[in-house]
Parts: C-alpha cells; sequence; structure tokens
C-alpha cells in the first residue's frame, strides 16, 4: 500500500472514530463513514468491506493510542506505585468521560461479534494490562512498597474492577466519589497508605 493509501486509509478510520463515539456500534452504517468522510462508496469499500473490520481498525489505533499515552507519561525515576497510580489515575478519567468514548461502541461490537481469541482485541488489552500491573506489583512488593501474596490475582482482580467500573458508567452512571473509593481500596489491598487520587 502506497504513502496516499495509507493515509487515506488512516483518515478513513479516524473519522469513522468520530461517528462510532457518536452513535455506538450498532446504529453505524458504511453509508454513515461514507457521509462522514466525504468519499464514494466506492472508495470506503477499497479499504474495508463492512462496519466490522472499520472498528477493529479504530479499536487497534485506541489501543497504540492509549499505550503511547500512559508510556510517555512514566518518568524515568517512577517507582511501581508512581507507575500504578499514574495508571489508575488514567482509568479514573476515562471512567468519568462522558464524551468521546468508545466504550458503548466497544460493547455493541462485542456482543454482536464472536471474534476467535487471537482476534480479539478487547480480551488482548485485558491480559496485558493485567500482566503489566503484576509485573509492577511484583516489583512494588521486592521494592517493599507494596505487600501482596499473589500479584497475578491481584492484577487481574483491578483489572475486573476497572472493567466492572466500565460497565457501571456506561450504564447506572459513576461519581468520582466512588471511582476514588474503589482506588483506595485497590490501593489498601496492597498496603499502600491513604493517597490522595
Amino acid at each position: 500500500m502506497g504513502e496516499k493509501s495509507v493515509q487515506k486509509k488512516k483518515y478513513i478510520v479516524e473519522t469513522a472514530r468520530k461517528v462510532f463515539m457518536e452513535k455506538g456500534f450498532k446504529k453505524v452504517t458504511m453509508k454513515d463513514i461514507v457521509e462522514a468522510c466525504e468519499i464514494s462508496r466506492g472508495g470506503l469499500y477499497l479499504y474495508f468491506e463492512n462496519t466490522s473490520q472499520i472498528f477493529l481498525e479504530v479499536l487497534r489505533l485506541e489501543s497504540q493510542e492509549a499505550d503511547d499515552v500512559f508510556s510517555d507519561s512514566i518518568k524515568e525515576d517512577a517507582t511501581a506505585a508512581d507507575i500504578l497510580l499514574l495508571f489508575l489515575a488514567e482509568q479514573k478519567k476515562e471512567l468519568l468521560r462522558k464524551k468521546d468514548t468508545l466504550t458503548q461502541a466497544t460493547y455493541e461490537f462485542y456482543f454482536e461479534n464472536e471474534l476467535p481469541k487471537r482476534e480479539n482485541i478487547l480480551k488482548k488489552q485485558f491480559d496485558s494490562a493485567a500482566k503489566i500491573i503484576e509485573k509492577l506489583i511484583e516489583i512494588g512488593v521486592e521494592n517493599g512498597e507494596f505487600y501482596c501474596e499473589d500479584c497475578k490475582g491481584t492484577a487481574r482482580n483491578i483489572m475486573f474492577v476497572l472493567e466492572g467500573l466500565k460497565i457501571s458508567a456506561q450504564t447506572i452512571g459513576i461519581t468520582p466519589e466512588a471511582v476514588d473509593r474503589e482506588i483506595l481500596y485497590i490501593l489498601r489491598g496492597l498496603g499502600v497508605e491513604d493517597e490522595e487520587n
């Protein structure tokens, strides 16, 4: 694929992301994306066969951008506790963001599409984050920052708590105080003294 084609595909994905944020996944049609991109239907079909294919590319882009933002925020001399607190602060921001989020569209997409495990980006993100948190906890335990007997189980529990908070944010709503309370429980479980989030 030439540079012009790569740029065109990227433009389609970035524009489609805005459409999915606005409408969710189920309500978006190829026509919606054609109109938002101001391209011909044939122009869109050169790159994508359907909205599911486009949405998978949107998820890949989101994942890449989230990794970049988090990596760029970590200071060289950051401790395991600093990094975990930064991660939890980023999660809090995402949970409380009312607009410009793909959460609803993502759940709609996964409820509607059964993907093989190797293609399930959401599962890959979950497992990757759990593994990173596990390593952070292990390092924190070694350095005396945390107390934890089961780093792997604790990391997965943290991810399940965050996933539950995401669903609550989309369905019943969630307050900053509720998020702070859950983050505080996570930190207390690791033996971290009360700190501001």
